[in-house]
């Protein structure tokens, strides 16, 4: 029940951007809720957005790009032809962009890492699945069923599920925050956070744990699993999605846990807090649908993007809550002024483009929207 595979296959979702209704007060007066306000509807695959320098940076697996937003929200080309362009982010003086190859019939991924583009033209290009297929750092995890029957192994063979294992080379690095002097990847392929220098040098800064989870008998049902798979503990890859620094120099990170990619198991995402110190691993919330981006305020607050929810949830104090509805959400930003950004997946049917929406603050044109 792997997944990169995974996120390589993120897709049909129905993008119909919903406007809620306002909701009464504990006082009985109406509170309007937040009102996506589309910035650019040029976009296919937008999954991850920085907000920074005055401007608007996406990585757009879709169309292979890593841009900005210009004029009326026309995509500008920084980067073209970046196979599977996902994760962004600016530090001073630098872009750095990640970018996987998959086989689009069998999801296997090929090549993948971090390009840095720095000061007078320079790149550097840090091989995540080189050092992956040197290391492989999850290859401590254990994964599957812990002594399965014969029922369940022939039943979780018979549906293609791997029985039991531990962690498998695959690097598929999606998302990507600067740090310090270098930059945090998260590998939603390889399970890990990787810590990387300004220079391309990759090490391991922390190893995502399995996320266990027991089949019921209904689950097992809607999977076409047989009855022995009820009541069994499933210990599934974490596929760490993003990865975010808090105010308190703290790492945030959304979890979308493998196996089928959709509802059929319920909401196992998660929200993860690491010390970049010592690579702890806490787990701060869970229970989203889906979860692919996540992004810190300035209260230290913390949205989620749930693409399979169709929303973006917000957690504050461990309290989790819906922010907006936003149907085929993928990314969400915070900026300086307090707005809160995010991105939608185009789709098919119902056709709709990919989309960069402002949700709350700020002005709703482009450019002076905030300070850094």
């Amino acid at each position: 029940m792997r997944t990169s595979k995974k996120l390589a296959a993120l897709g049909v979702v129905a993008l119909a951007l919903a406007t809620p209704a306002a909701v009464a007060s504990a006082h009985g007066r109406p509170v309007p809720t937040p009102n996506p306000v589309v910035q650019s509807d040029q976009l296919a695959a937008p999954f991850n957005l920085d907000l920074s320098f005055g401007k608007v940076y996406f990585a757009d697996g879709g169309l292979n790009l890593v841009g900005s937003l210009g004029t009326g929200g026309a995509p500008v080309t920084i980067a073209a032809d970046q196979p599977g362009a996902s994760g962004i982010a600016r530090s001073a003086g630098y872009l750095a962009f990640t970018t996987t190859v998959t086989n689009e019939e069998t999801f296997e991924n090929s090549a993948s890492g971090l390009n840095i583009w720095g000061p007078l033209g320079s790149r550097v290009y840090a091989d995540t699945h080189a050092f992956e297929v040197a290391n492989n750092p999850d290859k401590v995890n254990h994964y599957g069923v812990t002594n399965p029957s014969q029922c369940v192994t022939e039943a979780l063979t018979a549906a293609g599920f791997p029985v039991s294992y531990t962690g498998q080379v695959d690097s598929h690095a999606y998302s990507v925050a600067s740090y310090g002097r270098g930059w945090v990847v998260a590998d939603a392929g390889a399970n890990v956070l990787f810590k990387v220098t300004s220079t391309g040098t990759i090490s391991t800064l922390a190893v995502l744990p399995p996320q266990p989870h027991t089949v019921t008998s209904a689950e097992a049902t809607a999977l076409g699993l047989p009855s022995c798979v009820a009541g069994v503990t499933y210990a599934f890859e974490p596929v760490p999605t993003d990865v975010e620094v808090g105010r308190d120099g703290q790492l945030y990170v959304t979890t979308l846990p493998g196996g089928p990619e959709g509802p059929q198991l319920g909401a196992r995402g998660a929200l993860w807090r690491v010390d970049p110190r010592t690579g702890h691993v806490t787990k701060l919330a869970g229970g989203f649908l889906g979860a692919t981006n996540l992004a810190v305020g300035s209260r230290g607050e913390v949205y989620v993007a749930e693409l399979f929810g169709g929303k973006i949830s917000k957690v504050d104090h461990g309290r989790v809550s819906t922010f907006v509805t936003l149907p085929g959400v993928v990314a969400v930003e915070t900026a300086k002024d307090g707005s809160v950004w995010a991105a939608t997946m185009a789709n098919d049917d119902p056709p709709a483009p990919g989309t960069i929406v402002q949700i709350t603050k700020g002005h709703t044109h482009l450019r002076g929207w905030f300070h850094r």
